[in-house]
């Protein structure tokens, strides 16, 4: 037979594993992410950036890390931003970003720029997470 006080004791972790489980229910609700109720399919402009090219790459200016800042990249002379160090096939590319030389450039980097340092990524082939991606780095401007 059971005392008073483990019966007490059971019901708190049942209440306390039901009150969890109510929360992990709540939070993986893609209502109750803000991100993640936005943009086409689901997934905002933001993450897919984060997704695909936050390693490398930040949206801030002057915020340099392995790859350039991409802040205001759309209308930017490719292989101009003043102190990053380019890839001589980058400073020669010769064009301006827009959106379809990005669309182009982030499924594959090596056809629109041969010698690209964009190692080892080799491009995303979701057309709708690079129009998410390009409308995201668009409102950097």
């Amino acid at each position: 037979m059971l005392s008073r006080r483990d019966v007490h004791a059971a019901r708190n972790r049942v209440f306390l594993i039901s009150a969890l489980s109510g929360v992990a229910y709540i939070f993986s609700s893609p209502s109750a992410l803000p991100e993640a109720s936005q943009g086409m399919g689901g997934v905002s402009g933001q993450q897919a950036f984060n997704n695909a090219c936050r390693t490398c790459h930040m949206v801030k200016e002057g915020d340099n890390r392995l790859g350039p800042n991409l802040y205001k990249i759309v209308g930017r002379k490719a292989g101009s931003l003043p102190d990053y160090a380019f890839s001589s096939a980058m400073k020669e590319a010769g064009f301006v970003w827009d959106e379809g030389k990005l669309d182009r450039f982030i499924a594959n980097p090596d056809e629109v720029v041969p010698g690209n340092n964009m190692k080892p990524y080799g491009g995303l082939s979701s057309s709708d997470d690079r129009k998410k991606i390009i409308a995201f780095l668009a409102q950097s401007r």
